[in-house]
Parts: C-alpha cells; structure tokens; sequence
C-alpha cells in the first residue's frame, strides 16, 4: 500500500510538475498576447489621434469653402441686382428719350400746321448742349452703345434718328471750321 500511495505520490508530483510547466507556458502567452494586443491598443490610439486631426483640418477646409461659396453666390447676387438695377434705368431713359421726341415732333406738326416753322433747324434731342466736335463724337459713340439694335433697349428707329442728327451736325461743324 505505501508503494501504491508512493507510486501515487510520484504521479501527482509528475503532474503536478506537468501542470507547472503547463501554467508557465499559458502565463508566458497570456503575457505575450497582452502585450501584443496593448500594442495594436497604442497603434490604434494613434491611428485614431491622426484621423481626428485630418477631421479636423477637413472640416476647417470644408467651412472655409462653404463661407467662400456663399460670399461668391452674395456677390453674384448683388452683381445681378446692379445689372437689372442698370437695364430698368436704360428703358426708362428710353422711354423718357421717346416721350421727348414724341413731344418735340408733335410740337414741330402743330408749328408746320399753324405756319410757326419756318424751316428752323431742328431741335436736336439727343446732342442737346453739344458745343465742339469731340464732345459730338463722344454723344454719338455713347448713344451709339445704348439704342443699337442689337442690345435690349435698341431701337433702329432712334438709331436712325442719332445717326442723321450726327451727320446733320457733323457738317454744321466743319463748316465752322471752314469759314
């Protein structure tokens, strides 16, 4: 019997040191894995740390961009208030032009008609106040720009008109100069 609890003895002292040797192993690779899992830990904090700060200057990146759009769609706006702002004055600088000239061929009629007009020179509208021969040129080119048929308040009729009150005064002016 004392050999059996002797035989037993020595096989739990041998699986007991199995057992040891066992546990020393596994706390060897416990410690290994936590090592190896607190590093992929630290990559993935700075992992982190760095796509946060890329977040960061995206997202200041993306606010500069959006206040830059809003202030180029602001300042397209306000450019297209100015540009119709600018064609309602031209058309009614153009109708005010018409009503004048309406007004100043009605005046000539009733003066024909009543024998008032004889053969006076035409009142001119457009080069009202025009003295020299550059200041006529510098109307007729402005005039020119603003009723030409091809923009939105031309009228080839009023650009008729402009262009044989230049010619008629054109020549009134070199005949001055001539005598």
């Amino acid at each position: 019997m004392t050999e059996d609890i002797l035989a037993d003895e020595g096989a739990s002292q041998d699986s007991l040191q199995e057992l040891k040797a066992w546990l020393f192993r596994e706390n060897i690779r416990l410690a290994t894995a936590a090592a190896e899992l607190e590093e992929k830990q630290t990559k993935f904090d700075e992992e982190k740390q760095r796509f946060q700060e890329e977040m960061k200057v995206l997202n200041r990146k993306m606010t500069n961009e959006q206040r830059r759009i809003k202030k180029d769609h602001q300042l397209v706006a306000e450019k297209l208030e100015i540009i119709k702002d600018g064609f309602q004055k031209l058309d009614m600088d153009r109708r005010r032009l018409d009503k004048e000239w309406a007004r100043l061929t009605a005046e000539k009629e009733f003066m024909e008609e009543h024998g008032l007009y004889d053969g006076l020179p035409e009142v001119s509208v457009f080069f009202h106040g025009v003295k020299n021969p550059l200041t006529l040129k510098k109307r007729y080119k402005d005039l020119t720009k603003i009723f030409h048929p091809d923009n939105l308040a031309g009228d080839t009729e009023i650009i008729q008109k402009i262009n044989r009150e230049y010619e008629s005064l054109k020549r009134e002016f070199e005949k001055s100069k001539q005598a």
